[in-house]
């Protein structure tokens, strides 16, 4: 076993971290998938270890931008409500 095979990263921190502050549904994916790298480099599935990483990365992806999206659109909506309500604010004034 080389250490090319040995070094395959499993992402568990990065989809512990996009689940609690991003998204948690693909954020468990990631998990799940992160979780399995070990595993299968401890019975010498290297192939699946790498299929797992490459898995867990894309779902780590895939929640952060879930997560960006989610903020975007809040932020839009707070904006337009809360323009809506200073001109109706100030609209009641005069």
């Amino acid at each position: 076993m080389d250490s090319f095979e040995q070094n395959v990263p499993n992402y568990l921190v990065q989809s512990i971290l996009v689940t609690i502050f991003c998204c948690m549904p693909t954020g468990i994916a990631a998990i799940i998938f992160s979780s399995q790298v070990n595993t299968k480099l401890a019975v010498g599935d290297f192939d699946g270890a790498r299929e797992s990483s490459r898995k867990a990365k894309l779902w780590c992806w895939i929640s952060f931008g879930a997560g960006v999206g989610y903020m975007l659109i809040l932020g839009i909506v707070i904006a337009i409500y809360g323009f809506a309500f200073f001109s109706a604010l100030s609209g009641q004034a005069q």
